[in-house]
């Protein structure tokens, strides 16, 4: 009988042989998917851009909006939201746009009134003197847009009509009652077609808000563009009798927040000659019983 003896390193070498796959051949267009079917044609699909989170969206969404406050002797008379929507750059420095509505810029009643949009960032708020340079005729383009020299912000992107969808998660950026911006939550709760132009008429939210609120964005929460600016919402007055006085207040109605939706924002600087807005704009730097009415608030 022969005997024979492997050392370590031929040991290892077998082993190695023996755990190891045997190897197939790889081709582009191969595969099979049953007996007599066509190739599978396999190919390498790149990684996926992650989709931003709820926080990082809305991080995004903040640095668009403002807040706007109609002074008079030192006082607010009135308050109301605002989106930037273009900025550029002229001779005498950046001037940004923002869109707003027609009925919360009214000054007509006053004699002395100041408009102002301001920037809250925590603590501190800095104003910025803003000028109507245009408006439509309310109710049906209730729009307004004011220019605001010096206004450091990105403006926002207008969403197509195409990405407007019923259930689509939403968030309103506003500042109700004369306050620093706040947030609610949503959906599109409903969408009115135009029949003649075949666009966007009127978009309504379940998102709440509040008096103060109207020129708000309303931004998809998806692509973080602008889908509709805030034009007031329905209220229910709710009656009740106390010590044989009555008393009433004004309650908003759920899902009865409704907005002019981007299609109108675009229809509206194009009449007013602001279309350039719509193009690439230049990047600013750091940036009881009850009875329903309709209220715009």
């Amino acid at each position: 009988m022969n005997r024979f003896s492997l050392g370590l390193p031929a040991l290892f070498a077998m082993l190695s042989c023996a755990a190891a796959p045997t190897p197939q051949p790889v081709s582009e267009t191969s595969g099979t998917g049953g007996a007599g079917s066509s190739p599978v044609v396999i190919q390498q699909v790149g990684a996926l851009t992650p989709r931003l989170t709820r926080k990082e969206q809305v991080k995004r969404i903040l640095p668009h909006n403002v807040r706007l406050s109609i002074l008079e002797d030192g006082k607010a008379r009135r308050t109301a939201s605002g989106v930037v929507i273009g900025n550029e750059q002229t001779p005498e420095g950046l001037v940004s746009y923002v869109i707003t509505n027609a009925h919360a810029v009214e000054m007509d009643d006053l004699k002395e009134p100041h408009l102002v949009a301001i920037v809250d960032e925590r603590a501190d708020s800095t104003e910025y003197k803003a000028h109507v340079v245009a408006t439509g005729v309310v109710p049906d383009m209730d729009l307004a847009l004011l220019k605001v020299p010096g206004l450091p912000l990105r403006p926002a992107q207008l969403a197509m009509d195409s990405e407007l969808e019923l259930g689509d998660d939403v968030v309103v950026a506003a500042s109700p009652f004369g306050r620093a911006l706040s947030l609610s939550g949503g959906m599109v709760s409903q969408v009115e077609w135009d029949k003649e132009t075949k666009l966007p008429r009127m978009v309504k939210t379940d998102a709440a808000i509040g008096y103060g609120a109207s020129g708000g964005g309303i931004f998809s929460l998806e692509s973080g563009k602008l889908l509709a600016i805030v034009e007031g919402y329905r209220t229910a007055k709710v009656g009740f009798a106390v010590a044989e006085q009555n008393f009433s207040f004004d309650v908003p109605m759920p899902g009865e927040t409704f907005a002019a939706p981007s299609s109108k924002v675009r229809l509206f600087l194009e009449q007013k000659g602001f279309a350039r807005l719509l193009g690439n704009s230049t990047t600013a730097t750091n940036p009881g019983t009850s009875t329903s009415q309709t209220a715009s608030r």
